[in-house]
Protein backbone atom coordinates (compact mmCIF):
# COMPACT_ATOMS: atom_id res chain seq x y z
CA UNK A 1 0.00 0.00 0.00
CA UNK A 2 1.45 3.36 -1.19
CA UNK A 3 1.88 6.27 1.66
CA UNK A 4 -0.93 9.30 0.82
CA UNK A 5 0.15 12.92 0.68
CA UNK A 6 3.25 14.26 0.67
CA UNK A 7 6.63 12.54 1.70
CA UNK A 8 9.14 15.07 2.45
CA UNK A 9 12.82 14.60 1.59
CA UNK A 10 14.55 17.22 2.05
CA UNK A 11 14.27 20.98 2.73
CA UNK A 12 16.60 23.75 1.95
CA UNK A 13 15.62 25.62 5.21
CA UNK A 14 18.71 28.81 4.71
CA UNK A 15 16.86 29.31 1.40
CA UNK A 16 14.06 31.49 2.97
CA UNK A 17 16.64 32.96 5.77
CA UNK A 18 19.00 33.92 2.54
CA UNK A 19 16.34 35.01 0.13
CA UNK A 20 13.63 37.11 -0.01
CA UNK A 21 11.00 34.62 -1.99
CA UNK A 22 7.94 35.58 -4.35
CA UNK A 23 6.87 33.57 -6.76
CA UNK A 24 6.98 29.07 -5.73
CA UNK A 25 6.32 26.79 -8.77
CA UNK A 26 6.19 22.65 -8.31
CA UNK A 27 8.20 21.04 -10.93
CA UNK A 28 9.29 17.58 -11.97
CA UNK A 29 12.64 16.27 -11.86
CA UNK A 30 14.45 13.92 -14.65
CA UNK A 31 16.52 10.83 -12.36
CA UNK A 32 18.01 7.69 -12.76
CA UNK A 33 16.69 4.94 -10.95
CA UNK A 34 19.67 4.75 -8.49
CA UNK A 35 18.88 8.16 -7.56
CA UNK A 36 15.46 7.59 -6.45
CA UNK A 37 16.55 4.92 -4.30
CA UNK A 38 19.05 7.04 -2.60
CA UNK A 39 16.24 9.31 -2.46
CA UNK A 40 14.03 7.09 -0.72
CA UNK A 41 16.57 6.99 1.55
CA UNK A 42 16.74 10.74 2.17
CA UNK A 43 20.58 10.53 1.21
CA UNK A 44 20.37 14.24 -0.28
CA UNK A 45 21.87 17.27 0.38
CA UNK A 46 20.06 20.47 -0.91
CA UNK A 47 21.36 23.60 0.95
CA UNK A 48 24.04 24.48 -2.67
CA UNK A 49 21.44 23.72 -5.28
CA UNK A 50 20.42 26.40 -7.37
CA UNK A 51 18.17 26.47 -10.76
CA UNK A 52 19.13 28.27 -14.14
CA UNK A 53 17.23 28.67 -17.00
CA UNK A 54 19.23 27.49 -20.07
CA UNK A 55 17.69 27.66 -24.03
CA UNK A 56 14.33 26.86 -23.25
CA UNK A 57 15.24 24.62 -19.94
CA UNK A 58 15.29 24.24 -16.67
CA UNK A 59 18.16 22.70 -14.86
CA UNK A 60 19.35 22.25 -10.98
CA UNK A 61 22.68 22.62 -10.37
CA UNK A 62 24.69 21.42 -7.45
CA UNK A 63 21.90 19.03 -6.18
CA UNK A 64 24.07 16.22 -4.35
CA UNK A 65 22.36 12.63 -4.13
CA UNK A 66 24.71 9.61 -2.59
CA UNK A 67 25.04 6.99 -4.52
CA UNK A 68 22.70 4.63 -3.59
CA UNK A 69 24.17 1.66 -1.31
CA UNK A 70 23.14 -1.29 -2.96
CA UNK A 71 23.80 0.06 -6.96
CA UNK A 72 26.38 -1.71 -8.79
CA UNK A 73 29.16 0.66 -10.36
CA UNK A 74 28.33 0.62 -13.55
CA UNK A 75 24.97 1.04 -13.40
CA UNK A 76 25.27 4.07 -10.40
CA UNK A 77 25.00 7.89 -11.08
CA UNK A 78 27.45 10.90 -10.60
CA UNK A 79 25.95 12.78 -7.10
CA UNK A 80 26.17 16.45 -8.75
CA UNK A 81 25.29 16.08 -12.16
CA UNK A 82 23.04 19.00 -13.37
CA UNK A 83 19.21 16.96 -13.59
CA UNK A 84 16.65 18.50 -16.22
CA UNK A 85 13.26 19.90 -14.48
CA UNK A 86 10.08 20.08 -15.79
CA UNK A 87 7.89 22.58 -16.14
CA UNK A 88 5.42 23.68 -18.56
CA UNK A 89 6.83 26.05 -21.40
CA UNK A 90 4.40 28.95 -20.26
CA UNK A 91 5.75 28.91 -16.52
CA UNK A 92 9.34 28.70 -17.98
CA UNK A 93 8.62 32.00 -19.93
CA UNK A 94 7.06 33.36 -17.28
CA UNK A 95 10.04 32.65 -14.75
CA UNK A 96 12.54 33.63 -17.29
CA UNK A 97 10.80 37.10 -18.12
CA UNK A 98 10.72 37.88 -14.09
CA UNK A 99 14.15 36.91 -13.33
CA UNK A 100 15.46 38.87 -16.26
CA UNK A 101 13.98 42.06 -15.32
CA UNK A 102 14.21 41.84 -11.56
CA UNK A 103 17.93 40.43 -11.58
CA UNK A 104 16.32 37.64 -8.81
CA UNK A 105 17.05 34.18 -8.53
CA UNK A 106 15.85 30.66 -8.73
CA UNK A 107 16.28 28.82 -5.79
CA UNK A 108 14.99 25.31 -4.70
CA UNK A 109 12.83 25.03 -1.43
CA UNK A 110 12.34 21.50 -1.11
CA UNK A 111 11.79 17.80 -2.01
CA UNK A 112 9.17 15.33 -1.87
CA UNK A 113 7.56 12.54 -3.20
CA UNK A 114 3.72 12.92 -4.16
CA UNK A 115 1.76 9.77 -5.59
CA UNK A 116 5.35 8.46 -6.18
CA UNK A 117 6.86 10.64 -8.14
CA UNK A 118 9.23 12.96 -7.06
CA UNK A 119 8.75 16.91 -6.96
CA UNK A 120 11.07 20.03 -6.63
CA UNK A 121 9.38 23.56 -5.14
CA UNK A 122 10.99 26.23 -6.70
CA UNK A 123 10.55 29.80 -5.27
CA UNK A 124 11.56 32.89 -6.92
CA UNK A 125 13.98 35.12 -4.44
CA UNK A 126 15.97 37.83 -4.46
CA UNK A 127 19.25 37.72 -1.97
CA UNK A 128 19.34 39.31 1.52
CA UNK A 129 21.78 41.74 3.02
CA UNK A 130 23.27 41.10 5.95
CA UNK A 131 21.32 44.06 7.58
CA UNK A 132 17.95 42.72 6.40
CA UNK A 133 18.66 39.20 8.15
CA UNK A 134 19.10 41.43 11.61
CA UNK A 135 15.89 43.21 11.07
CA UNK A 136 14.34 40.13 10.64
CA UNK A 137 15.71 38.06 13.39
CA UNK A 138 14.99 41.43 15.75
CA UNK A 139 11.68 41.37 14.53
CA UNK A 140 11.19 37.24 15.23
CA UNK A 141 12.66 38.26 18.82
CA UNK A 142 10.18 40.94 19.23
CA UNK A 143 7.11 38.84 18.72
CA UNK A 144 8.28 36.30 20.99
CA UNK A 145 8.98 38.53 23.72
CA UNK A 146 5.06 39.93 23.47
CA UNK A 147 3.78 36.49 23.06
CA UNK A 148 5.53 35.15 26.07
CA UNK A 149 3.99 38.24 28.29
CA UNK A 150 1.17 37.44 26.98
CA UNK A 151 0.91 34.40 28.32
CA UNK A 152 2.45 35.60 31.46
CA UNK A 153 -1.02 37.79 31.80
CA UNK A 154 -2.92 35.15 31.18
CA UNK A 155 -1.49 33.04 33.97
CA UNK A 156 -1.41 35.65 36.87
CA UNK A 157 -5.02 36.35 36.19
Amino acid sequence: MKPTGDQVVATNRQARRNFELFDTFECGIVLRGSEVKSLRESKVQLSDAFAVIDSGEVWLHGLHIAPYSHAQAHSGHEPTRPRKLLLHRTEIERIRHRLQVDRLALVPLKLYFTDGRLKVELAIGKGRKTVDKRQDIAKRDAEREAARAVARARRSE
